[in-house]
This record gives C-alpha cells, structure tokens and sequence, in this order.
C-alpha cells in the first residue's frame, strides 16, 4: 500500500481559505529553528514567530505542498519569507483564535523523539498560540482607543 503524503498543506490551505472567507485575519505560529526556515530573526521569540499571511497583509503569498513563500514588510523593509511546512506550528484567527495546531507527522520528524517529547512539543504550541492570541487581542483592544489606521479600505 502506498504511503499517504503529508495532510499538513492540505489542513493549511483549507484554514487559510476559510479563515479569509469569513474576513478573519490568518496567522501562522513557526518554528524558528527548523532548517531552511527563512524569517526576521529579531522577531523570534523563544523559538517561534508568529506572521499575518492576510492577503493585504503580504504578496506573492504560495502555499505549496512543501513551504510557505511570501514577501512582507518588517519595520518597512520588504523581505522574502520562506517557511517549510514542517515549521509550521498552527495557523489560527488574530480576531478569536479559530483555527488549529497541526499533528506532529511523521514526514516532518527531523530526530528520532519519544512520541511523548512530541505530544509536549504540541501542547506547548497550542498554549504559546493561546498566550499570543489573548495578548495581540489586548494589545488590539488597548491599541485601537489610542490610534486609528491611516489607511482607508476601498472596495
């Protein structure tokens, strides 16, 4: 029987489209530290980054059965962004943390860990993501008193 490709991509995909559907603001949480991982290094934080992948938020965004590719704006220097998908963690909603952390699959497994290293490893993701979504959505609501966007939505 043939082995099954990894459904990671696949799972991404289809919460980066529904998140985008409902006018939801998708970011993804990654793992800094896994080879070939291109990001700002001076925003890692403990080993992990947090990125919006909104539409108005990057260009050039492609979502590809190996990586994440896209190009965005860091303190106003455009960079190339490219994240394989073995580092992502977990894509989820800035607004109300809908979304989901990935299982850990065997296709990405760099080192030969006990599976219950991995289910930790997951936990953690899922509380980090949790501590981000609950802190970006007070910075969100002390923020928006304080400063209005410059920029205006056209449709």
């Amino acid at each position: 029987m043939k082995e099954l490709s990894p459904n990671r991509p696949y799972l991404l995909r289809a919460y980066y489209e529904w998140l985008m559907d409902n006018e939801l603001t998708p970011h993804v949480v990654i793992d800094a530290y896994v080879p070939n991982t291109m990001v700002p290094q001076q925003y890692v934080k403990d080993g992990q980054i947090v990125l919006n992948i909104a539409s108005s938020a990057v260009s050039e965004l492609v979502i590809s059965n190996e990586s994440i590719e896209f190009s965005a704006r860091f303190g106003g220097v455009l960079q190339q962004l490219f994240l394989p998908m073995a580092s992502v963690i977990a894509i989820y909603a800035r607004e109300n943390g809908a979304g989901t952390v990935f299982d850990l699959e065997e296709a990405y497994q760099m080192t030969d860990e006990p599976e219950e290293q991995g289910l930790a490893i997951v936990e953690e993701s899922l509380e980090t993501t949790k501590n981000v979504t609950k802190s970006v959505t007070k910075r969100d609501k002390a923020d928006s008193s304080k400063r209005r966007s410059h920029l205006t939505l056209v449709k």
